[in-house]
């Protein structure tokens, strides 16, 4: 593929080791169920995050969006969560990072299976089904595929259960049935509560239903706000100020010998729109040159090449991305551990990441206007390795 004149105004790419990996196996999300478990005596379980005090009773608070940054840049709109994070006041909030990409799918599955997207299988909001070379989004698991086979490990509350804890999801009763909940968050029982305050309070009364028990709960508004709104807006604000309030209703309603952790799936930025912040692929020759899929989502891009075109179209989105992505061969991003340690991928998994991996740096964006209307117009975004993406809050309360 010859280099078009113009590529010669391109700043210089980024080294592909230069960018931020996941802390996988000391401090990813991936490590949370997984140190709670052990605690709990769970067969085969390693607390690898090492801080955490053994509870007898766990529940995990996921908050779909609440990213550790932009819940330290608002402590007016959630004065609980954020006295969670003084030390001072006897606070232990600390930040973990979400995997690559941060995006929901992925992390969700990190987290019910206590493995990095490179073992789960999860890596991205679209990826390439090998079998049938379609785009599958694994949010909406469309086309479908049967789950089991997509995500064949057990989750840690099958693992829990089956060691004899009590296990229960407390979520909105529209998740109960879904693919992604049944690879990445069964075992036990699932409860369906419609607003936030039933499902604190069931929660809660599943923590006392055992004497060891692994409750997860989860709220996904504040994402919703962030996508249409962005988090600079009012709409999103208000959404923080209602989800700390879940927060603390919780813990005041937590039985003796529990502990409540409070995370999220990801953290978001927004990005402007105008066209140096969002480039469309849908009209860019140049990223179109020898592509035959374009998967991932608009900071987190798995590019798919035609056969034979892959060193090309690592070469020309380099050239054309220059300081604004990291961008790495398939085998490049799995070697230096985007995706789960260092050089570690499961062969199920392989052929599901792109032949071009792109990681965004700066708040911009690969929208595809044409193939994605939807998630091309959304304000906040979200997937790639910068810390207001990446880092997620842990937050912990004792009863």
């Amino acid at each position: 593929m010859a280099q078009p004149a113009a590529w010669e105004d391109h700043p210089e790419p980024l080294a592909v080791d230069s960018a931020p990996r996941p802390e996988y196996g000391t401090g990813s999300l991936a490590d949370l169920l997984p140190t709670l478990a052990a605690g709990m005596g769970v067969p085969g379980m390693t607390a690898t995050i090492t801080d955490l005090t053994p509870a007898d009773r766990v529940c995990v608070f996921l908050i779909d969006g609440l990213g550790w940054e932009q819940l330290g840049a608002h402590p007016d709109e959630a004065p609980f969560m954020t006295s969670l994070l003084a030390t001072s006041r006897g606070g232990t909030g600390r930040p973990l990072t979400a995997g690559y990409p941060a995006t929901t799918a992925t992390s969700l599955a990190s987290v019910g299976t206590g493995l990095p997207p490179s073992a789960h299988g999860l890596p991205g909001y679209t990826v390439r089904n090998p079998a049938t070379g379609e785009l599958m989004n694994q949010l909406r698991w469309q086309p479908w595929t049967e789950p089991r086979a997509w995500q064949p490990y057990p989750t840690i509350f099958d693992l829990a259960q089956k060691a004899g804890v009590h296990a229960a999801q407390v979520s909105s009763p529209a998740f109960q049935s879904t693919p992604l909940t049944k690879v990445a968050l069964s075992g036990g029982t699932f409860h369906g509560r419609l607003t936030g305050e039933e499902r604190m309070d069931l929660a809660a009364e599943q923590l006392a239903a055992g004497d060891r028990s692994l409750v997860y709960t989860y709220y996904a508004e504040l994402d919703g706000a962030g996508h249409r709104f962005g988090v600079a807006s009012d709409t999103w604000r208000g959404q923080l100020m209602y989800v700390d309030r879940l927060v603390q209703r919780l813990a005041e309603q937590l039985p003796q010998r529990s502990a409540l952790y409070v995370t999220a799936d990801h953290g978001m930025i927004d990005v402007p729109f105008d066209d140096q912040h969002r480039i469309d692929f849908d009209e860019d020759w140049e990223l179109r040159a020898g592509v035959a899929l374009l998967g991932g989502e608009g900071r987190a891009r798995h590019v798919y090449a035609l056969p034979g075109a892959e060193n090309d179209v690592l070469t020309c989105w380099r050239e054309v991305l220059g300081e604004q992505f990291w961008v790495a061969s398939r085998d490049e991003a799995i070697a230096t551990g985007w995706f789960g340690p260092p050089g570690a991928c499961d062969d199920r998994v392989y052929a599901r990441i792109g032949d071009v991996v792109a990681a965004a740096r700066e708040d911009v964006l690969i929208i595809a206007s044409e193939r994605e209307p939807k998630e091309s117009s959304m304000v906040g975004n979200h997937g790639s390795m910068t810390p207001a993406e990446q880092l997620v809050p842990l937050l912990e309360v004792r009863s």
